[in-house]
């Protein structure tokens, strides 16, 4: 076939040549698709890489004063940004922070996502389907602004909801004051986020469970399984590579939190715990100005971000023989 090409177009009979032939023949005859992602191609290289460069702030000793050209011309100071940021009497006390957000987030929301695809799969009444998938889907939409206010408003401890119920049913005996308690704000963090977006975060499982061969379903109604058996051994099994990269996606974001969520949340009253690096990173680098500790923080927090991807890929993988990469 390769032969036949080479007469008929008159390419020579060099594999490197043909190569490039066939690329200049699809690039021009799919002018019309190359138009459409040209404008994705342009703002992933203005806004992902040329950013790149950046981070020789982490290295430098940058002053905001001198604009971008100072990025190239500050003086280097190695590791001394870094060494900033690990002596910071805030830094512990952020990445227990981050981490403790993160991994009960992780622990509670993970299955719990998992478990309500699953029964809302399950459901048989359509129109019911339709409405519980409406109203958890719909706080998704919301933005932080809105959702938090409207969460600061239910926990206020005069006027809210939360705590009148709670009086009401003799659980406590004063309001409590929810935000105003550093100890509660882990809680409230996981719990919101995972109300916010259980709904949103079922869709992906929702579409791998329809992708299961529904014949496995039909043999195992037939040897006799019943429902639950059915999402035991045939659902869970056939979405397994979607959990475990959604896992992967989860451990390599462990030193993500949700920003706007936590920056709606956080007051004076409980920064002790709600102090993470995202917030930290805003604070030192757009309230203080000292961009280099900020992008030495972020490159660190990138650094180790592959690192967990790598190794949750990596055990995932070995455990289960699928993976992302």
């Amino acid at each position: 076939m390769a032969q036949e090409v080479e007469v008929v177009q008159g390419v020579p009979a060099t594999p490197l040549k043909q190569k490039r032939f066939v690329l200049g023949h699809d690039f021009r005859t799919q002018s019309e698709l190359q138009v459409m992602i040209w404008p994705a191609i342009i703002s992933i290289i203005v806004f992902s890489f040329i950013p790149l460069f950046g981070l020789l702030m982490a290295f430098k000793n940058y002053d905001p004063t001198t604009g971008i050209p100072g990025i190239f011309t500050s003086e280097w100071n190695k590791f001394q940004n870094f060494l900033w940021v690990f002596h910071n009497y805030q830094f512990w006390p952020m990445i227990r922070n981050t981490l403790g957000i993160n991994l009960v987030g992780f622990v509670v929301g993970f299955p719990v996502t998992i478990i309500f695809a699953l029964m809302l799969n399950e459901i048989i009444n359509s129109k019911f389907k339709s409405l519980i998938q409406t109203i958890t889907y719909l706080p998704h939409f919301l933005s932080w602004v809105i959702y938090g206010g409207l969460i600061i408003s239910l926990l206020d401890p005069n006027s809210g909801v939360v705590n009148a119920l709670l009086l009401h049913l003799h659980l406590i005996k004063k309001p409590i004051e929810f935000l105003g308690n550093p100890k509660y704000f882990w809680g409230i963090a996981v719990i919101t986020g995972l109300l916010k977006d259980i709904g949103w975060g079922a869709i992906l499982y929702l579409a791998a469970i329809a992708g299961v061969d529904q014949t496995l379903y039909e043999a195992a109604a037939i040897d006799g399984a019943g429902r639950f058996k059915r999402i035991w051994y045939v659902t869970i099994p056939g979405i397994l590579p979607t959990v475990m990269i959604m896992m992967i996606f989860a451990v390599s974001g462990m030193l993500n939190n949700n920003f706007n969520q936590i920056y709606v949340l956080q007051n004076a009253l409980n920064m002790p715990t709600s102090q993470v690096i995202d917030t930290y990173v805003y604070q030192i680098g757009l309230q203080q100005f000292q961009f280099a500790a900020a992008t030495a923080i972020g490159l660190m927090k990138s650094v180790i971000a592959l690192i967990l991807l790598v190794g949750a890929n990596f055990a995932s993988k070995k455990l289960t023989d699928s993976g992302l990469f």
